[in-house]
């Protein structure tokens, strides 16, 4: 169990250093592209090439390791989709508003409304110390949402910025709901609606980019921030839950940050640095949890990759089979205590 929460975990923050370049790179693309054009671009950047990954993949391996989704899955795909049109949206007009490194540690609150809502909709336990993290959060996002700490007046694009995080929360807890599947599947299809969508939208604004280099730049940044980053994000779920996967993610904006601060010459005021500092100390609380206890496994049957030697599966074959493999399965019920987070296996209350 170590083992691969350990690996879901170097999966998230490779996710969030790859997200990380989003805002800085995307603040500098934003001068030839429109804010609706520019996420666009980005998703379709994450599905093509993604796809063609996929395409070399299937070409290499004959036997499909991973699950498919299925129509049980579409109410969650298409509010993915949908969400993932809103999100970035909100957020390139946030950047046209606000700097980018106020932009990339407000990101943060995504934190803040993944767990919210992934306790409150979806269930999702969340403990003490994760709480305590998810309150510096919060007061850390609060302070860069003011632009004038004396009469308290908020930015309005700090304000867009915090509307993209919360329909990323509620997105990133419809994609959890998809992560037992193929995580390539996902992004693919993530990829193309939301960038199909956006630019439908983009061309009712009739909204232009008339320069070549920068829609190339924009298709290659969102390959490498949504595509790259969208596919070990979702493996990352898959083990340790939409809450605790987003607290991982947190590194995302400080790596934009640092980027911001060198690219752009921005200077950091006094709220800046305080943000900064509480925002660090929130993310490290999200990141130190350990949460073992005597839990239930109730009977279960559903389809996802797996392998036999996981203390969860131990049905039997009508042949041998060694390793990770994908069938629709059955559990039944099971009583044990050990380290684990709310997979698909512990989704049991508290």
């Amino acid at each position: 169990m170590n083992s691969k929460r350990n690996t879901a975990i170097f999966f998230a923050i490779l996710a969030a250093m790859l997200f990380g370049i989003s805002a800085p790179a995307s603040k500098a693309l934003l001068v030839k592209i429109p804010p609706t054009l520019m996420a666009s671009f980005l998703y379709l950047g994450a599905g093509i090439g993604m796809l063609m990954i996929s395409m070399v993949q299937r070409l290499k391996n004959k036997t499909p390791l991973e699950a498919s989704l299925t129509k049980k899955e579409l109410p969650y795909i298409l509010g993915m989709i949908f969400l993932d049109i809103a999100a970035p949206i909100f957020l390139m007009i946030g950047l046209t508003m606000t700097t980018a490194s106020n932009a990339s540690l407000l990101n943060n609150f995504e934190i803040v409304a993944t767990s919210l809502i992934a306790l409150f909709i979806f269930k999702e336990s969340i403990d003490r110390r994760l709480w305590t993290a998810l309150g510096l959060i919060t007061t850390a996002s609060i302070i860069l949402s003011i632009e004038d700490m004396s009469s308290f007046s908020f930015s309005l694009g700090s304000i867009f910025v915090l509307l993209a995080c919360i329909s990323w929360g509620l997105e990133n807890n419809c994609t959890r709901m998809l992560s037992i599947k193929n995580p390539m599947d996902v992004v693919i299809i993530k990829g193309f609606g939301s960038g199909i969508g956006a630019l439908i939208i983009a061309l009712i604004l009739r909204e232009r980019a008339n320069s070549i280099p920068y829609v190339l730049a924009a298709l290659l940044l969102g390959f490498f921030a949504y595509g790259l980053s969208i596919f070990f994000y979702v493996s990352a779920q898959r083990v340790l839950g939409a809450a605790r996967t987003s607290a991982y993610y947190a590194i995302a904006p400080f790596i934009g940050v640092g980027i911001s601060l060198l690219v752009f010459k921005e200077s950091p005021t006094l709220s800046f640095m305080v943000a900064l500092g509480i925002m660090i100390l929130g993310a490290y609380y999200a990141s130190t949890e350990d949460h073992v206890h005597e839990h239930v496994h109730p009977p279960l049957a559903h389809d996802h990759r797996h392998s036999h030697d996981d203390g969860h599966h131990d049905h039997s074959h009508d042949e041998v089979v060694v390793g990770e493999h994908s069938h629709p399965h059955s559990h039944g019920e099971l009583a044990h205590s050990h380290g684990h987070t709310p997979d698909i296996h512990h989704s049991h209350g508290h």
